[in-house]
Parts: structure tokens; sequence; C-alpha cells
């Protein structure tokens, strides 16, 4: 024991060296090189108990963090040449933009889990500065949740699960919803002021988001580079920005290559890739699944008769059946003002295909249609985009909205009618996330 303190005498004493270094305005290279042995010798879970004894020394937590920094792209080399693999991707790639945002979040790791250590350390107002600095810190990280693990799980997973990889995704998204889970109930024990719980949420939580990083470093990484193409890099890079990024703003990429989606891939992993794969990974599919079993998914998206719209494929009878079954009113009036369509099912107001092509006008009473001439004119104009009204029916309140249609580039295409029943939607209170079925 004595051994291992002494171990960590010598590392802090560096550290502190170096902290000066930095301080008096060396530069981080010349430091980071001076000191890349011991900083190669800390795992991020031994850090953030070294920096504690440092803030107890009096070194604010400021000028740990920038040693934070050099010891995250230390830690960045280690960890399964992380660092070669980022060099070797072109800038903007969208499996560069993952390693480069586990970069920030180790860091962010170590940084919570050094403000949540120092919270049993200070006192009065000291305390509750440091509570508000860890309470921001808990705040910022929940934007892995719905940029960096959202990705993965809405664009990137679907890549592997069509080639017959279904148990590690899975395994990862469970993970993912513990950490989110885990970030919540952080947050929940900042609001309350329980001090005590707050320190072993903070470093189990840290903890996590570490463990994340290696897995996704040795197994999704390793695997997604074996087994996707330029084409499919390209799509997902494409839908990437409709999500966002975590703590990174990536270059465009564009590779002179045809993108292709999740249910284009038709190929089955081959024996090549299979003994390219990272062994993290065979590991993991062993023990979740017991053997080396891929069952590709080569289910054909287009049939025979689909629609083609902008975000999908349909049947002409699925999507009447689809509109017949919003619980609303739905009606689309044309650029020059004619009804065109209107949806089936249960209605509010009544609706009969004598009106299809009639103009809108002629569909409302007489003393309203200055009012429907108003919003119309103001949507083709490009002055407004909406309109609503609700009204009490026999007992019930009636929402009825109208929303300008414009096609990507703004030109108005018509109108869409909007009409729903919300009087049990205004009763809502709180949050249901369990099934109530008897």
């Amino acid at each position: 024991m004595s051994e291992l303190l002494d171990n960590r005498e010598i590392k802090k004493e560096k550290l502190k060296e170096m902290l000066r270094k930095l301080h008096s305005g060396e530069e981080e290279e010349r430091v980071k090189e001076e000191f890349k042995d011991v900083l190669r010798s800390i795992s991020p879970l031994e850090i953030p108990l070294i920096e504690q004894e440092l803030v107890k020394e009096g070194i604010s937590p400021r000028e740990i963090a920038r040693m934070c920094d050099i010891h995250v792209e230390i830690f960045r080399e280690s960890v399964s040449g992380a660092e070669r693999e980022i060099k070797e991707m072109p800038e903007g790639h969208p499996l560069r933009n993952l390693y480069e945002e586990n970069v920030e979040i180790i860091k962010d790791a170590e940084i919570l889990n050094l403000y949540g250590t120092s919270l049993s350390n200070v006192e009065g107002k000291a305390r509750d500065s440091t509570l508000k600095m860890l309470e921001g810190i808990a705040r910022g990280l929940k934007a892995i949740g719905y940029t960096h693990y959202e990705r993965e799980e809405m664009i990137v997973f679907p890549y592997l699960e069509r080639r017959g990889l279904t148990a590690v995704p899975a395994v990862l998204w469970r993970k993912h919803d513990e950490i989110r889970a885990e970030m919540n109930k952080l947050l929940r024990k900042i609001a309350e002021r329980k001090y005590g719980e707050i320190k072993e949420i903070a470093q189990d939580l840290a903890n996590r988001l570490i463990d994340m990083v290696f897995r996704e470093n040795n197994i999704l990484y390793p695997t997604l580079k074996v087994l996707l193409s330029y084409g499919e890099f390209k799509a997902i890079r494409m839908q990437d920005d409709e999500i966002g990024y975590y703590k990174i703003k990536p270059k465009e990429w564009n590779p002179d290559v045809r993108e292709i989606m999740p249910y284009e891939v038709r190929d089955e992993i081959t024996a090549e890739q299979l003994m390219n794969l990272p062994q993290h990974l065979i590991q993991e599919m062993k023990k979740n699944m017991g053997a080396m079993a891929f069952k590709p998914d080569k289910k054909e998206l287009i049939r025979d008769g689909d629609v083609k719209l902008e975000d999908g494929y349909m049947l002409p009878k699925e999507i009447s059946a689809m509109l017949a079954t919003m619980p609303a009113d739905i009606t689309f009036i044309d650029a020059e003002d004619r009804v065109r369509f209107f949806s089936g099912g249960e209605r509010i107001f009544t609706r009969t295909k004598s009106v299809l092509g009639r103009p809108v006008q002629l569909c409302h009473p007489p003393k309203s249609v200055h009012i429907v001439n108003k919003i119309l004119q103001a949507f083709k104009k490009g002055e407004r985009s909406k309109a609503e009204f609700w009204i009490d029916m026999r007992g019930r309140k009636i929402l009825i909205q109208y929303f300008a249609v414009r096609d990507g580039e703004g030109k108005y295409m018509g109108t869409l009618e909007f009409t729903q029943d919300i009087t049990e939607i205004r009763e809502i209170k709180g949050e249901k996330r369990l099934l109530d079925w008897k």
C-alpha cells in the first residue's frame, strides 16, 4: 500500500510541476512531450483522485481542467490506436467525428468526477458554487444523449442490423439509456441538495461514460470501419447534421460516390471481414448470442405499387388508412384554393366527396369567407404560416389550425386544415411511461 501511495505522490508532484509550467506560459506541446510518460501511467479513473488532492492544496479546477485537456490527448493515443485512426480519416468523415466527440466526452467525464468529489471537501458558499458548477456540467452532459448517442442509434446501428449484427447495437443502446437515466438521477439529486448521494452518482456516471468510450472505440468504430463502404459513410454523414454533434463542428465531407441507405444493403459479412473484426466484438457476440451466426436482413423496402414519398414509400391504401386512423381531421386545399383531399374515418366536421375540386370559399358560410380569404392571402404572400382557432362544441374543446404548405424553396403549395378534439389532451398532467394494458 505504501508503494502505491508513493507512486501516487510522485505522480501528483509531477502533475503539479506540469501545471506550474502551463501557468507560466510554456507551450502545451512542449509540456505534453515532457510529461507524456507520467500522463500515460495514469488511468482515466485514477486521475480524478489525484486531481482532488490537488484541489485540497489550493489548485483551482480551472487550472486542472487545462491538465485534463492534455491528459485526454495522451489517453486518446493509447485507446486502440484512436489517434492513428483519426489521422487516417479525412476531416468531416462521420467515424472521425465520433472519435473526436469521445475525446470531449472523456474530458467532461473527468471534470464531472472532479467537481462531484469536490463537494465533500467544501462548505458554505464554496459548496453552493461547486454545486452550481456541477449542475451546469450535468446539464451539458445530457447533450451526449441527444447528439452522439442518438446518431449512433438512429443512423449508424441500422447498417449493422442489416448485416445481422443486432446484439452489439442492442447492448450499446441499453447502456446509452442507463447513462441517460443516471444523468437525470444526478440532476434530481442536485435539485434536492442530496450532497451525500451526488458524489457517488457523479462518480458512477463518469465511469459509465468512460466505459462507453472504451466500448465504442474498441468495438463499434473498428467494426464500422471494416464493414461499411464510403457510400454508406456518405449516407450517414448526410443525415448526421439533422441530429447534431457533441462539442465539435465537423467540416464538410462529400466523397464522389453514391450514398447507400441501410435498406439498400444486401451484402453478407465475408470471411475476410470476419477475420478483421475486432476481438472485442467477437467476444461480445459470443456472450450475447452464444454463437457467431449472422442472419442478414434482406427484406426489400420498395414494393410493387408503392408511392415514393419524400421520406419513405407507402401503398396508396396504407396512406389512406393511416390518415383515416389519425385522431384528427385533415383537409388539403391546393394553391388555387380548391379542395384536393380530406381524411376519412371518424370526423369532427363532416366532409363528403362532392367537396373535392370545390373552391374552399364556397365550403364556408358567406359570413366567414372574408376570414378564409385573409388567411389564404397572408399564406400566399409569405406573411404568415399558421392560423388557429378553438371552439366549444357539444361539450368538447375543438382546436382548428391552418398551416401554409410550402416546398423546399418556400413556394406556396396550398393550405392544410388540421382539426383536433383536445378535450382529454388539456387534462394531461405529469408523465406516463409504462403501458397500463390489462
